[in-house]
């Protein structure tokens, strides 16, 4: 697996559009011709593509995975006959901040040349990423998971492979409340993410069932390590279900605890990304009995996600996961995107890709041309005793892609 992330300090050389532009003015944009490397037009061969991942912070153990995803999809494409177009990926690490997310991208653009961006899982990164998106006329595939990046803060140059927290809020809220417990409990990490998870999810169990109770609700700094004073709140109320807007070592830290101090005994844990390989893997037998939504399964019989199982496996000896589908499904529709508009300009692209219908991991999806968001569908799951380490993800409930999807105005962004 390639981890060559670049450094600040190192310059690519890469003559792009924007550099040269910037240093010699507008008018003088035909001496673009004379530059090596790509230049992202419509005849070029080849396009770069930023890879930008938690390889350390926070998320740090999520990162390798997403990352993963993007560079299997990078090898298929360029050894593929099926497209026309060669990616050229430059890889770094966001860090896990705002800050050094959007630095990296900065560098990929200006530096590497880079008109394309796929990564990012913190939707605090992402969002930043946003902007800077927008701001350089670059197709960003965001990776975090927060309903403002294709919500109220969406605009035309970004798109969303990962499935949002809205749409795992319609797969988990109604099937909580009506089958698993109606006093509810929301504990959530506090930025954009866990946020997300408890609005979306608060207002769906309330719209599905009149037995709903909000028992309580309390946040956590992300990265925090110590849990007891709020596992202690939940134990100590009427609460038969806690809902956790967690993700990464926060909720692995937070199931773990509540393992141990007997809270999973009475009370059911739902998480959004419970059933994630990662979180499965580092809370063991920990997590038996509880539920999460599923944003995608190996298992799972969709689209074309059998030779995507299959091909990922044969290279790295290990089923992929959540983050890997979203870095390789991510990167696949970029390529699609070319492949169709017969160009590697990324206005071209963009164009492209709105509103346009492809085949992937999750069967057949649009990623709508009112914010660009993905029609997945999304399912529920508890998780049961495995035959390894892990628990087991056994599926109770799918919602179809186009039940999990309000409208886009609905989340404040309807660019069409």
């Amino acid at each position: 697996m390639m981890n060559n992330d670049r450094s600040p300090a190192v310059e690519s050389g890469v003559c792009n559009r924007r550099t040269f532009l910037s240093a010699t003015g507008a008018a003088v944009s035909v001496g673009l011709a004379g530059c090596s490397g790509n230049s992202g037009s419509g005849g070029s061969e080849s396009a770069t593509i930023g890879i930008l991942n938690p390889m350390s912070g926070d998320y740090s153990t999520l990162g390798p995975s997403q990352r993963a995803g993007a560079e299997y999809a990078i090898q298929e494409i360029n050894n593929s006959d099926d497209y026309s177009y060669e990616l050229e990926p430059v890889y770094y690490d966001t860090e896990t901040t705002a800050s050094a997310g959007s630095q990296a991208a900065q560098q990929a653009i200006q530096e590497d040349g880079a008109d394309y961006l796929v990564g990012a899982i913190s939707s605090s990164v992402a969002l930043g990423l946003n902007e800077l998106a927008a701001s350089e006329e670059t197709v960003y595939f965001a990776g975090g998971a927060a309903v403002p990046i294709t919500g109220e803060q969406c605009n035309e140059w970004v798109f969303r492979f990962e499935t949002n927290t809205a749409q795992v809020a319609e797969a988990i809220s109604g099937y909580t409340v009506e089958n698993i417990g109606s006093n509810v409990w929301f504990h959530y990490a506090d930025y954009a993410y866990g946020t997300s998870v408890y609005n979306r999810t608060s207002m769906r169990m309330e719209e599905a069932s009149a037995d709903f109770s909000e028992i309580g609700q309390t946040s956590s700094s992300l990265g925090a390590s110590n849990y007891e004073s709020y596992i202690t709140q939940i134990g100590n109320s009427d609460a038969n279900v806690a809902v956790l807007g967690m993700t990464g070592g926060d909720l692995v830290t937070f199931v773990n605890q509540a393992a141990d101090r007997g809270l999973t005994e009475d009370v059911a844990l739902v998480a959004p990304t419970m059933a994630y390989k990662s979180t499965r893997a580092g809370t063991g037998s920990n997590s038996v009995g509880t539920f999460g939504g599923v944003r995608y399964d190996p298992s799972i019989d969709i689209g074309d996600n059998q030779a995507f199982v299959d091909g990922f496996q044969s290279e790295y000896d290990e089923l992929p996961g959540s983050y890997e589908r979203t870095g390789y499904g991510s990167v696949r529709l970029i390529a699609k995107g070319m492949e169709r508009a017969g160009s590697t300009d990324p206005a071209e692209v963009r164009d492209t890709l709105e509103g346009g219908e492809f085949t992937t991991v999750l069967g057949d999806i649009t990623l709508r041309e009112t914010d660009r968001q993905a029609t997945n569908p999304a399912w529920i799951a508890e998780l049961t005793e495995g035959d390894g380490d892990s628990a087991d993800v056994d599926i109770l409930s799918k919602t179809e892609g186009a039940d999990a999807l309000r409208p886009a105005s609905e989340f404040g962004c309807e660019l069409n």
